[in-house]
């Protein structure tokens, strides 16, 4: 662990009052230019609207500080997808590499698991090989692949193509029947 890095003590709900630490290590996400299309961190307002309540989580480290966060979206309103979401889940990068997106992510398939959520996906980009292994290691699979599908506004990538990889985790406990 890098001098003077905490410990992760927990992973909890994330609450309103969590939302500047949550929207800085979104906008750090952003700036990399490896997490996400958005330009800029949407307003607590937007983000309470799009996100599910369900395994809406942070982890906290032993100073009580946010390090990351994990959300799901509903992919549609339509009763049929009912138990499919979309997740993000970011890590500040002081903390990367800490197992912190391993602990948040697992927390996330837990609380879906428990409201019966068939299918949490998401979309990576093929750079960011650190959330691929992640992901596949709690049993997300690739699925597809969606080439030259946007051109980035913002960070390193700025105006060029970018593909990215769909992926998926199918749930073991719920959707079999």
């Amino acid at each position: 662990m890098p001098a003077g890095a905490a410990d992760v003590t927990f992973v909890r709900a994330l609450e309103r009052a969590d939302w500047a630490s949550v929207e800085d290590i979104y906008g750090e996400g952003i700036a990399g230019g490896n997490a996400t299309f958005e330009t800029e961190t949407p307003t607590w307002d937007a983000f309470d609207r799009s996100k599910t309540r369900l395994g809406r989580l942070v982890a906290v480290d032993d100073t009580h500080a946010v390090v990351g966060w994990v959300a799901g979206s509903p992919v549609s309103i339509r009763a049929a997808y009912r138990g499919v979401v979309e997740h993000s889940v970011y890590v500040a990068s002081r903390a990367q590499g800490r197992g912190i997106g391993t602990a948040l992510l697992r927390a996330f398939i837990a609380a879906t698991e428990m409201t019966g959520v068939w299918t949490i996906q998401s979309s990576v980009f093929p750079e960011n090989a650190a959330s691929l292994r992640l992901h596949e290691g709690l049993g997300f699979r690739e699925v597809g692949r969606r080439e030259r599908i946007a051109r980035s506004v913002v960070g390193p990538w700025a105006g060029q193509w970018r593909d990215t990889v769909l992926i998926e985790r199918r749930s073991t406990m719920n959707g079999r029947t």
